[in-house]
C-alpha cells in the first residue's frame, strides 16, 4: 500500500479561503491603463481513497491555486492565467500585452454586487471515506466472492472567488463527496464489467451503491442472444445521459448562433415528446451553483415545457448577440478559457405527467414486451447532429416484462431527435449522473444490431 498523502488527514478549509492578492491584481490593472478589469480566482483540495485488486492501495492530497485576469485596454481584451505563486504585476503586463493582439469588442462585466453567498457541503474526514470504501467492497464480494473490486472514495473543496471593477465580489466554497465503485467478473473466456458512482454533498448511501452493482451482477449471471431490429429501447438513468449530452448542445445559445442546433428557429415549437420537461435550478443537486463564472446570479430555468422548447441558456455576450440577455449561464471550460454558455446542472422530471404514479426500474422492466436494456456503453454520445452507433457494454434482453440475460456483441443506432420523439416513458428512479438529474427512460425509433 503506497501513502502519499501528507501528515494530516483532515482538510483545512482554511487553507483554500483566496488571499487578498486579487485585490491588488485588480488594483494594478486599472494602474496600468485597463478601463475595466476582472479577477476570477479558484483553488481546490482534494483527498482521494483508492482502492485496487479488494485493497485500499493508496492515499492523495492534491492541491491547485489559480487565477484569471482579464481587462480591457481601449477596448481590447487581454487574458492572462497563472497557477500558484506570481507576481501581480508580471502576469498584468502579460494580459496587458496580449490585449494589443485582439480586436476591440463590447466589454462585457457583470454589475457590481456584494450579495453574501454561504458556503456549500459538508467536510468527510479520510478515515471515514476510507471505511465506506472498505464496507462497500465487502458487501460486494460476501454476496460475488469470485469479483475483484476497484474504487475511489473523494471529498474535495473547491473555493471560487470573483472581483470587477464595476464593485462586484462574491466567493463561496463548495464541498463535494465523490465514489465509484467497479466490480469485474472473469468467468472463463467471459469478462464483465460493472461500475457505478455517485457525487454528493454532506453523505453518500453506500448501501444504494452497492445495491446497484449487486443489482447488474445479478442480472448478468447468464448470457443470452441479442436482437435485431427496431425495439424499445431502455435507457437506465445512469445511461440515459446520452441522449441529454445531445438536448443539451441544441440547447446552448452558442450552437443557435452558429446555426448549428436545430432547435435555432424552434422556440415555443413541440420539439419533443408532449411527455419531457426539462430544467435546471440552482438549489437542486450536488452541482448546483449561486452565481456563473461571469458573476451573474443562477436561477431557475425551464428549457422545454411538455415538449415546447421555451428558452436557449447564454451567457452576457451570446445572450446580447440573441437579444435574450444573459440566463446566468457563463461558464470558463478552463481558467485560460473567456465564459461560454453551459449547464451547471439538467433537470429531466420524473415521468408519468399524465400516468398518474411514477414508475420504479423494475416496472420499467415490466412494461416491455421485447426490448433491450441499455445500462454501460462504449464510445461517445451522438453531438449535436443526434446521429449515433454505440456498442453495448453492459445491456439485458427483456422478453414479456422478464430480463433473460446480459446481451454481447451488440451495437444500437440511430438519432437521439427521433427518439425524444418517440419517447415512451420516463421512470421515477431518477438520479444524478453526472450534473445531469435523469430518470430511466424507454424510447423508440432506435435500431438494435446483435450477433447471435
Amino acid at each position: 500500500m503506497s501513502l502519499t498523502a501528507g501528515n494530516s488527514t483532515m482538510m483545512s478549509l482554511e487553507e483554500l479561503h483566496p488571499s487578498t492578492g486579487v485585490e491588488q491584481l485588480l488594483d494594478l490593472a486599472l494602474r496600468s491603463g485597463a478601463e475595466a478589469a476582472e479577477v476570477f480566482q479558484s483553488r481546490s483540495l482534494a483527498r482521494p481513497v483508492f482502492f485496487e485488486a479488494n485493497r485500499l492501495k493508496q492515499l492523495e492530497s492534491a492541491q491547485a491555486e489559480g487565477v484569471a485576469l482579464r481587462l480591457w485596454q481601449n477596448g481590447r481584451p487581454g487574458l492572462a492565467v497563472a497557477y500558484g505563486p506570481v507576481d501581480p504585476q508580471v502576469l498584468v503586463d502579460r494580459a496587458c500585452a496580449l490585449s494589443q493582439l485582439n480586436d476591440p469588442e463590447t466589454i462585457e462585466l457583470t454589475p457590481g454586487s456584494t450579495t453574501p453567498y454561504p458556503d456549500l457541503g459538508q467536510f468527510v474526514p479520510v478515515e471515514q471515506l476510507v471505511e465506506w470504501g472498505r464496507e462497500a467492497i465487502a458487501l460486494v464480494r460476501d454476496a460475488y466472492p469470485d469479483v475483484i473490486c476497484e474504487a475511489e472514495w473523494e471529498c474535495e473543496a473547491e473555493t471560487t472567488r470573483l472581483i470587477n471593477s464595476t464593485g462586484l465580489d462574491c466567493g463561496y466554497t463548495d464541498t463535494t463527496l465523490g465514489c465509484s465503485l467497479s466490480a469485474e467478473w472473469i468467468r472463463g473466456d467471459d469478462f464483465l464489467s460493472v461500475y457505478d458512482g455517485q457525487t454528493q454533498r454532506d453523505s453518500l448511501d453506500l448501501q444504494a451503491l452497492v445495491d446497484q452493482i449487486l443489482l447488474r451482477l445479478e442480472w448478468s449471471r447468464r448470457n443470452t442472444p441479442s436482437l435485431n431490429g427496431k425495439v424499445p429501447i431502455l435507457f437506465t438513468s445512469k445511461a440515459a445521459d446520452m441522449l441529454w449530452g445531445t438536448v443539451q448542445a441544441a440547447l446552448s445559445g452558442k450552437q443557435v448562433l452558429e446555426g448549428a442546433s436545430p432547435w435555432s428557429d424552434r422556440l415555443n415549437a413541440l420539439v419533443t415528446s408532449e411527455e419531457l420537461t426539462l430544467l435546471q435550478h440552482p438549489d437542486l443537486g450536488p452541482f448546483s451553483c449561486p452565481f456563473d463564472d461571469e458573476g451573474t446570479p443562477t436561477r431557475p430555468i425551464t428549457f422545454i415545457d411538455s415538449g415546447v422548447l421555451k428558452l436557449f441558456y447564454t451567457d452576457r455576450t451570446t445572450g446580447r448577440t440573441l437579444g435574450s440577455g444573459t440566463t446566468g449561464n457563463g461558464f470558463r471550460p478552463g481558467l485560460g478559457s473567456y465564459p461560454t454558455p453551459g449547464l451547471f446542472n439538467l433537470i429531466v422530471k420524473p415521468g408519468a405527467r399524465s400516468r398518474g404514479a411514477t414508475k420504479s426500474l423494475d416496472q420499467l422492466i415490466a412494461s416491455l414486451e421485447n426490448g433491450l436494456i441499455v445500462d454501460q456503453m462504449l464510445g461517445g454520445g451522438a453531438g449535436i447532429s443526434g446521429e449515433f452507433s454505440i456498442n453495448v457494454d453492459l445491456g439485458y434482453r427483456v422478453k414479456n416484462g422478464q430480463i433473460l440475460g446480459r446481451v454481447k456483441d451488440t451495437m444500437v443506432s440511430g438519432n437521439v431527435y427521433t427518439a425524444l420523439k418517440q419517447l415512451i416513458e420516463l421512470g421515477g428512479d431518477a438520479d444524478w449522473n453526472g450534473s445531469c438529474y435523469t430518470p430511466s427512460v424507454i424510447v423508440g425509433g432506435l435500431s438494435v444490431t446483435g450477433r447471435h
